[in-house]
């Protein structure tokens, strides 16, 4: 039978008190990051690789426990925030760099052409807009600044981080950029104004990557714990994963880096790469192959057996109940699974299990997460 151990974490043992911050991330684990810290302290994890890194929190409190971390991610915008995050030196001239671009003069330009709209009017054409033309003509001026600046790669990273954190403060969405709301919010009628992102020195050794994981994963050391939080997409068989894949949200994020001007299309005017046909993830999809397993489960399957790590701390939310039987069925067959932590955040605490052969009943409350600690 299941030994089942529930307790409030912060009586226990006393975490790293850490600081981090982010752009608004579907799937963010900003809430849970006490009780990853607890488990890679226990474990003693002195070397951690993120493998799904996405907003950087989680590598950001890795790094303030004094970790030497690897953050790696298939997206751009992904790889500007981790390089900014954890950078080992702040950078003398970031203020006069930030301070100078705050001051370009705004113009219509490319960003305001596509994702601009009138104070009067949110919806242009049908079409409703993630921004005001008063930031949008910022973010026009201090995007062609920075590429004109001669910047450092530390440099240019930190310099684009404040300018998404800004553009996150006064945006017209509920978190992502898949659509827009019909009246502008409240924060939208605020100027965008860059600030110096955080920075905290970490005594560790970082390294960023970006890339498809399998091919991320190859010249990789072992590390003393992997964490890997797969973005599981839709559990809606029918529904196309570009749908809700993160390619689609963060769209706008991507572009801000590489400042391209793509091929959009669609009233979100999403990226032309992100198309249903283009840019769909293993790890998102939720159909199942021959066999009659579903493709994510095998992705993620294929993934622990090929990571070079001494534990594996797999994360899985409770939204994604369509695919929790299989997933548990072939952690079963992987490796030796030490235990599963169970978090409801509403009363703040958690179960700790030890396995056996049943599955824990989903619950009603959509805010649970499940870690799974694996010994390879």
């Amino acid at each position: 039978m299941n030994r089942v151990f529930q307790h409030d974490l912060f009586s226990e043992r006393t975490v790293p008190q850490v600081k981090t911050e982010s752009i608004k991330y579907i799937g963010s684990k900003l809430k849970i990051i006490p009780y990853i810290l607890e488990i890679a302290m226990r474990i003693g994890a002195r070397s951690v690789f993120d493998g799904f890194t996405g907003s950087t929190r989680v590598a950001q409190a890795f790094a303030q426990a004094g970790c030497d971390v690897v953050a790696a991610d298939i997206s751009k915008w992904s790889e500007v925030l981790a390089a900014c995050y954890l950078r080992k030196e702040r950078g003398e001239h970031i203020k006069e760099i930030l301070e100078e671009l705050n001051h370009a003069e705004p113009f219509d330009g490319w960003f305001t052409e596509k994702y601009g709209g009138e104070a009067q009017r949110p919806v242009v054409n049908g079409y409703k807009k993630p921004w005001q033309k008063h930031n949008t003509r910022k973010l026009d001026a201090i995007r062609e600044r920075i590429s004109q600046m001669n910047l450092s790669p530390a440099e240019e990273a930190t310099a684009l981080t404040s300018l998404m954190l800004a553009l996150d403060r006064v945006d017209n969405t509920l978190g992502h950029f898949a659509s827009y709301l019909k009246e502008w919010s409240p924060r939208s009628f605020n100027h965008l104004v860059l600030k110096e992102p955080l920075f905290i020195p970490t005594p560790g050794r970082h390294r960023v990557k970006r890339g498809d994981i399998f091919k991320v994963i190859e010249d990789m050391p072992e590390a003393d714990l992997a964490y890997l939080d797969p973005p599981y997409g839709s559990n809606n068989e029918k529904m196309p994963p570009s749908r809700v894949r993160y390619a689609s949200y963060y769209h706008i994020w991507t572009t801000v880096c590489l400042n391209d001007k793509p091929e959009v299309f669609g009233k979100a005017l999403r990226r032309a790469d992100t198309r249903d046909t283009v840019a769909g993830s293993v790890f998102e999809e939720f159909r199942r192959g021959p066999n009659g397993r579903f493709l994510a489960v095998e992705a993620i399957e294929r993934l622990v057996k090929k990571i070079r790590a001494k534990h594996i701390l797999l994360s899985y939310s409770s939204g994604g109940r369509a695919t929790a039987s299989e997933l548990v069925e072939m952690i079963q067959g992987v490796g030796e699974i030490e235990e599963i932590i169970e978090i409801e955040y509403k009363r703040n605490v958690m179960a700790r299990m030890k396995w056996t052969n049943e599955w824990i009943s989903p619950k009603e409350d959509k805010n649970t997460e499940y870690l799974f600690l694996l010994n390879k």
